[in-house]
C-alpha cells in the first residue's frame, strides 16, 4: 500500500506540475506579485495532495512568533527534502527562495519557479554565486518587500544529520537590517532526501524566534541560528522517539 500511496503521488504531482507550468506561461503579463500569488497555490496543492493520499500530515509550532516581525525577514531552516522547499514557500508568502539555476531549465516546473521570483544561482562557480545571493536577496528585501528563504546547510540532509552552516544569509540580513528567523523540520522521516516513497506520520515544523542582527557579526548570528535549529532538531528527535514507543 506504501507503494500504490507513493505512486499515485508521484503521478499527482507531476500532472500538477505540468498544469501550472502551463498556466505560470500565460501569467507573465501580469504584475509579479499577483501571478506570484496564484501560482503558489500549487505549492499547497502537493501538500495536501501528499497528506490525503500518503498520510503525511504537519504540525505548525510556535507560529505565533512570526507576529513580531512587522516587515520582511530573512528565513533560515533546516532542510531535510521537497516538502519544506513547497510549505515554506506559502507559509512565508511573499517570499524568494535561493535555489540552483539548473532548476529553472526544467520543463513546467522550471517555467513556474520563474514565475516566484526565485534567487537562481550557479553553483559552478561559488565566488559569483556568494555575490549573487547577496546582491539579489537585498534587492527581494528592499525593493520588492519579500521574504528570502535560504538553507544555510546548502543542501538537503538525511534525517539525523548536520551540515555546515553557511553565513550568507546572515550576511543578507545584516546588510538589509532585517531580522532572522529560524525554522526547524523533520521531513526526511516522512520524505527521504532521494527515495520515491513517502512514509505516514506527522511533520513537525517549529519556528523560532526573530534573531536581531543590529551590531552582529555574521558569524555570532549563524552561530545562533545554527545552535537553536540543531538543539531544536534533538528535541524533536526525542519527541518521535517517544511517540514511536507508545
Amino acid at each position: 500500500m506504501l507503494y500504490i500511496r507513493s505512486i499515485i503521488f508521484i503521478l499527482g504531482y507531476f500532472t500538477a506540475t505540468v498544469l501550472y507550468g502551463t498556466l505560470s506561461l500565460l501569467l507573465f503579463p501580469l504584475p509579479v506579485r499577483i501571478r506570484h500569488k496564484i501560482i503558489i497555490t500549487w505549492t499547497t496543492v502537493i501538500i495536501y495532495m501528499l497528506r490525503f493520499v500518503c498520510g503525511v500530515k504537519f504540525e505548525i509550532i510556535g507560529k505565533e512568533n512570526l507576529s513580531k516581525v512587522s516587515g520582511p525577514m530573512v528565513v533560515l531552516a533546516k532542510h531535510q527534502s521537497t516538502w519544506e522547499t513547497l510549505y515554506l514557500q506559502s507559509l512565508f508568502w511573499p517570499a524568494s527562495t535561493v535555489l540552483k539555476r539548473e532548476l529553472l531549465r526544467l520543463p513546467f516546473f522550471g517555467w513556474g519557479l520563474r514565475a516566484l521570483l526565485p534567487i537562481a544561482i550557479d553553483r559552478s562557480n561559488p565566488r559569483d554565486a556568494l555575490r549573487q545571493v547577496k546582491s539579489k536577496g537585498i534587492n527581494r528585501l528592499q525593493t520588492y518587500g519579500y521574504n528570502v528563504i535560504l538553507f544555510p546547510e546548502g543542501t538537503r540532509m538525511k534525517a539525523g544529520e548536520r551540515g555546515k552552516y553557511a553565513r550568507s544569509g546572515a550576511d543578507i540580513a545584516i546588510d538589509a537590517n532585517v531580522p532572522v528567523v529560524p525554522v526547524a523540520v523533520n521531513s526526511g522521516y516522512c520524505w527521504p532526501s532521494g527515495s520515491y516513497w513517502k512514509y505516514p506520520g506527522t511533520i513537525s515544523l517549529v519556528i523560532g524566534e526573530p534573531i536581531e542582527v543590529t551590531d552582529k557579526h555574521s558569524k555570532v548570528v549563524t552561530a545562533e541560528v545554527e545552535n537553536w535549529i540543531e538543539s531544536t532538531m534533538e528535541t524533536l528527535l526525542i519527541n518521535q522517539a517517544k511517540t514511536e514507543a507508545k
